[in-house]
């Protein structure tokens, strides 16, 4: 009896690992966008005005790092605590369909650039009264710079 009720459970254990697996196949995430050629980079850099245009996108990049546990750049990548940026230039701010933003950001009229998204990690709350970021800011202008470049390149793949 005790061999049949462990047989039971071990059935009943591969079946529902076997579902798990199933469910995490259909739920896999899209495919890494392909990795963008110097010329291509140089191109979206280009795109930029000055100072921009002369970030550094590595350094721009280990910038990121503050934003990464709540934005993600990938082209159909969730949006987690804070919205996915994946072509946030040239988008109105409050947008994003899949994201809840604060009244506050919905109602700022503002578009995402350069200039304006350098104003708002250098200190979201003085951008826009009542937003729900919880970043400080970023007071470093040369790190927004390159943050700033490399969100042109990485959102824009």
């Amino acid at each position: 009896m005790c061999r049949l009720g462990l047989l039971i459970i071990t059935g009943a254990a591969c079946v529902a690992l076997s579902a798990c697996g199933e469910a995490q196949k259909s739920a896999a995430p899209a495919p890494a966008p392909a990795e963008l050629t110097a010329a291509q980079k140089a191109a979206l850099l280009a795109e930029l005005p000055a100072p921009y245009n002369a970030g550094d996108v590595a350094v721009g990049e280990t910038k990121f790092l503050l934003c990464r546990s709540c934005h993600t750049t990938a082209p159909g990548g969730p949006s987690i605590t804070g919205p996915n940026l994946h072509n946030v230039f040239g988008r109105k701010a409050g947008t994003l369909a899949e994201y809840k933003y604060s009244d506050a950001l919905k109602a700022s009229g503002l578009t995402w650039d350069a200039a304006t998204l350098d104003a708002w990690v250098a200190d979201p709350h003085a951008l826009v009264k009542g937003a729900k970021m919880t970043f400080v800011g970023l007071k470093d202008a040369k790190a927004r710079i390159d943050l700033v470049a490399y969100l042109k390149v990485e959102t824009s793949r």
